[in-house]
Formats: C-alpha cells, sequence, structure tokens
C-alpha cells in the first residue's frame, strides 16, 4: 500500500502537465483553418474609373423661339368690291411672281361706279355750259363778278367729282369705257401663299366686313421671334451675335444678331420679345416653324463626367474620388448643365474636383464612402 501510494503521486503531476499542452495546441490548430480575411478578397467589381482634366465651357441661354415672316413683306389680298369669286388658280405653300393673275371676281358694284361716273360727265356739261354762259354775262356787264366766282367754283366742283369717280372705277380694276364685270385680281408682291381664305364660287363682302382671299409673303428675309424672361434680360443686347437652332434641319449652322428686344412686357409671363433678322435665299425657313436662339454667356472651366459618375442622394450631389489609400472618397460636386449628344449623356461638374484627379465613372452606386463626406 505505501509503494502504490508513492507511485500515484509521483505520475499526477506528469499527467496535468500533458493535458495542460494538449489544450494549449488546440487552439493553434484552429488558426491554421481560419478562411481568408475579407481584405483579401476581389474588390471594386464593375467599377470604372478616370483621371479627369479641366476643360473650358460655355454657358448657353437657351431662348424658345419660332420663325415668322417679315410683316414689311406680307400682304393680305382683299377684295376690291362685293361679288363672287371664281376661277381661284393658287393653293397654299405655292410661289407666285407679281402681277400673276390668282383669282378673278364677278360683281354688280361696278354697274354702281360706273353709274355715279355718268351722273358726274353730265354734272361736268352743266357746269362747263353755266360757266361759258357767265363769261358772257360778266363781259357786257350783266352779271357781278361775285356770281361769276360762285358759277366757276360750281364748275370745278363737278370736275372734281367726275375724276373722283373716274378714279374709283380704276381702282375697282375697271375702264371707264369698260362694260365688264368682272375683274381680276393679281398678286401685288412675288412669295410664297401662306394661306387661302375663300374657294371658287363663294360670295366676298366689300372692304368694310372682307375676308383676307390669300396671303402671301416674301420669304427672302425671316424674323426668329423669342421670348426671354426679364431675370435673363441682363445677358442680352441689341447687336450681340446669336446661335439659331432649328429642329427640322438639326445639321443647319445659322447665326444672326438680335435685331431688337421689345419695350413691353408681357403682364402674364413677364417676357420680353427678342427678334433676330436671318436671310432665307432658299426658303429653307418656314412661317412658324420651331426654333431657338442660343445666346453665349462667359467662357468658365469645368470638369465633364459621364452622367453615371454623379449620383445623388436626398438633396445631395456627389461623386466617389479614389484616395491614397486604395479606397474612395465621397466629393460633394455642383453641377451645372446636361450635355446630351445622342449616343452619350454627360454633365458638367463646376466645382468641387481637382486637375488629375482619379474619379470613378460608372459602378459608383456599388461603392460606400471610407472618408471625406
Amino acid at each position: 500500500m505505501t509503494i502504490s501510494s508513492k507511485r500515484f503521486k509521483t505520475f499526477k503531476p506528469r499527467i496535468e502537465i500533458l493535458s495542460v499542452l494538449a489544450l494549449s495546441v488546440l487552439p493553434l490548430t484552429a488558426c491554421k483553418h481560419t478562411p481568408p480575411a475579407a481584405e483579401q478578397q476581389p474588390t471594386n467589381v464593375g467599377v470604372e474609373t478616370a483621371v479627369v482634366h479641366p476643360t473650358v465651357s460655355t454657358d448657353y441661354l437657351e431662348v424658345p423661339a419660332h420663325i415668322m415672316a417679315d410683316p414689311a413683306h406680307v400682304v393680305h389680298i382683299y377684295p376690291p368690291l362685293s361679288g363672287r369669286i371664281f376661277g381661284l388658280t393658287i393653293l397654299p405653300g405655292q410661289n407666285v411672281v407679281k402681277g400673276q393673275m390668282i383669282a378673278q371676281l364677278q360683281s354688280n358694284d361696278i354697274a354702281v361706279a360706273r353709274s355715279d361716273f355718268e351722273k358726274a360727265k353730265i354734272e361736268v356739261i352743266r357746269a362747263d355750259g353755266a360757266l361759258a354762259r357767265g363769261k358772257l354775262l360778266l363781259a357786257h356787264d350783266v352779271l357781278s363778278k361775285a356770281d361769276f366766282a360762285e358759277l366757276q367754283a360750281t364748275d370745278d366742283v363737278a370736275h372734281s367729282q367726275m375724276e373722283q369717280a373716274r378714279q374709283h372705277i380704276h381702282e375697282l380694276g375697271f375702264a371707264e369705257n369698260s362694260t365688264a364685270d368682272t375683274v381680276a385680281l393679281r398678286a401685288p408682291i412675288s412669295g410664297a401663299v401662306l394661306d387661302i381664305g375663300t374657294a371658287t364660287g363663294e360670295m366676298q363682302r366689300s372692304l368694310d366686313n372682307a375676308t383676307s382671299i390669300a396671303t402671301i409673303a416674301n420669304l427672302d428675309t425671316v424674323w426668329v421671334v423669342g421670348d426671354i424672361f426679364e431675370k435673363d434680360l441682363a445677358s442680352v443686347r441689341p447687336g450681340r451675335t446669336v446661335d439659331i437652332v432649328v429642329p427640322a434641319y438639326p445639321d443647319l449652322k445659322l447665326t444672326g444678331r438680335i435685331d431688337n428686344i421689345s419695350d413691353a412686357l408681357d403682364p402674364t409671363t413677364h417676357t420680353l420679345k427678342v427678334r433676330v433678322v436671318l436671310p432665307n435665299p432658299k426658303h429653307q425657313l418656314k412661317s412658324d416653324m420651331f426654333a431657338t436662339i442660343r445666346i453665349a454667356g462667359a467662357p468658365h472651366q469645368t470638369f465633364i463626367l459621364p452622367a453615371t459618375a454623379v449620383l445623388h442622394e436626398a438633396d445631395r450631389t456627389f461623386v466617389f474620388v479614389a484616395n491614397a489609400s486604395g479606397g474612395f472618397d465621397q466629393r460633394a460636386v455642383t453641377v451645372g448643365r446636361t450635355l446630351d449628344s445622342g449616343t452619350v449623356k454627360n454633365i458638367e461638374v463646376l466645382s468641387g474636383l481637382n486637375d488629375g484627379e482619379k474619379v470613378v465613372t460608372a459602378g459608383g452606386a456599388l461603392l460606400r464612402p471610407t472618408s471625406g463626406d
């Protein structure tokens, strides 16, 4: 019993030491099977970057406008007398030359005008006879000078009324010795027919309540008229060179000068009329076409980035900029115009970036800022 007890006491400390060593080895074994840390795995998949440099850009004030014919070269043709239209030979959009017959008008009003002329002729014959007799009586001191002066005045009035009646017949398009009751309506200027207000067989009233038979405009020069808000008035002045953009001809480059700025403010829209006069030798520009007046502002430096580089969150606008540690900082920026070239949409960044910085141009929505804003 004594020997056994001694052996037990001798080996017990060795068993405890082995147990402690075994426990201390377990953590080391476990560490060898831990997976790689997240930092060692691929990151920023789908993120594209680019080094940015400033460029000179110019802001443009774009004024919506439309094209119209110069009012000084627009003629509305009205019937000279009441009657029926026949033989209408023009159509809207057709070009006519000065003196070309566009229609005929048949009217009974010419009969009234001729009757007035015949009455005036009779009065002239009567007044001339009275004046001739008065001269004889005055020569024999039978007629006073005052009475003779009255006869002279009556004769002058008769001649004046006859000439007036003759002129009226000519204005209606007839000759005083003619018996015709139709008059040819002719184009007073060369140009394009903008619209027609009548048709063959339609009755036309006299000048008092007439509707236009046709409107003819010479389109060798046209007006581009736009509406500018009063807040933009400081950037517009007469004589300034502007660009004209016409949606109908996207490749057509037009340049003109501001000819006039209206002095009357529209009380409803609070806009002013701006007018640009353009030559139109080929008549490409048509009345009532849409157009835009582009007024260049002062040049300034800006960064042009793809629209995908600029992100928005609530009322914040920002981009991601690469930092020295390989991460990306969120940077607040101020943006300007959106530049749409059809296939690519870019955006101006006015402030917040520096020359030579690397900016995320695509995939920024996948990132989280490491520092900065």
